[in-house]
């Protein structure tokens, strides 16, 4: 099987990449620069050029408060871009697996959120995420879209990505207490991805870790505690307080009624997955710039 994976270059795609590979795949992995998929004729292109037999979609424009302040190129990548790919998929008969976000509810429920509950974006990005979502299956049946969040992994630039690195170095951590989502990891992620690739059943799945989910603060406390370091150094903030230009939801947690029908397995729970990222990270010693959260 042929895998084009678009993003790949970002948090995700690299961790795609890396499962496809280590299963024997041929993998055509494409970063934004190799493929801008807002544009229909380069996409076009690749296609003719790399016939693929399926299509992980890594890439969008995920800074939120960016998106809020030009909704066009939103539009543009997150919306467009998913339709593009689909359409080029129908051509050549692939299969698109598209990653949308949890982003796409409202956040006032109490709980998880599965398929059974009606989305409601809040944001300009939320919003071009869930258009992305419907055109890409509009455009073609055989579309998988897999909701996700509060995605961490080595080598990404998020808050949850860095916490541990800025641990290690002693810096001040300000972390929202009152916003809950699952913490999932990169791995994990790419792991399901592909195992839903070879199933080769379109709908919409909740792709997340296990557990009951965590605030940025109480994932900032358990990944520090799991590194031996410093907890004093979190200070704990409400989101309120941040004045940011685009609204998030206080609850984005995320199940899958879906995977459970097909008896899919939960993925690890978060906290355990955090164990393993720690000693990636603290075995990596490598030191980044600190990134959006």
């Amino acid at each position: 099987m042929k895998v084009l994976v678009t993003g790949a270059g970002g948090l995700v795609g690299r961790a795609v990449v890396a499962h496809c590979r280590g299963q024997g795949e041929l993998v055509a992995a494409l970063d934004h620069p190799a493929l801008d998929i807002a544009d229909n004729l380069q996409v076009d292109a690749v296609f003719d050029r790399e016939r693929p037999d399926t299509v992980i979609n890594c890439s969008a424009w995920t800074d939120v408060d960016g998106c809020e302040l030009d909704p066009a190129r939103a539009q543009r990548v997150n919306a467009r871009g998913p339709e593009f790919l689909a359409l080029a998929c129908r051509r050549l008969g692939a299969l698109l697996v598209t990653i949308s976000t949890d982003y796409v509810f409202d956040g006032q429920k109490n709980g998880f959120y599965t398929q059974r509950d009606q989305p409601n974006p809040q944001s300009v990005y939320a919003v071009s995420k869930l258009e992305g979502e419907r055109r890409a299956q509009d455009a073609w049946a055989r579309t998988i879209v897999v909701r996700s969040g509060y995605i961490f992994g080595a080598d990404g630039t998020n808050f949850l990505s860095t916490v541990v690195e800025r641990g290690q170095r002693g810096e001040p951590l300000t972390a929202i207490n009152d916003s809950f989502g699952t913490p999932t990891y990169a791995p994990d992620l790419a792991g399901r991805l592909y195992r839903l690739t070879q199933l080769d059943l379109p709908g919409i799945y909740h792709v997340v870790n296990a557990g009951a989910g965590a605030s940025f603060a109480e994932f900032a406390r358990q990944a520090l505690a799991t590194a031996g370091l410093d907890t004093g150094l979190i200070q704990e903030v409400g989101l309120d307080t941040l004045k940011r230009p685009a609204p998030r939801p206080r609850n984005s947690r995320l199940r899958c009624l879906l995977s459970e029908a097909i008896h899919l397995g939960q993925l690890p729970s978060w906290k355990d997955a955090l164990r393993e990222f720690v000693t990636a990270t603290s075995s990596a010693g490598v030191t980044r710039a600190p990134g959006r959260w």
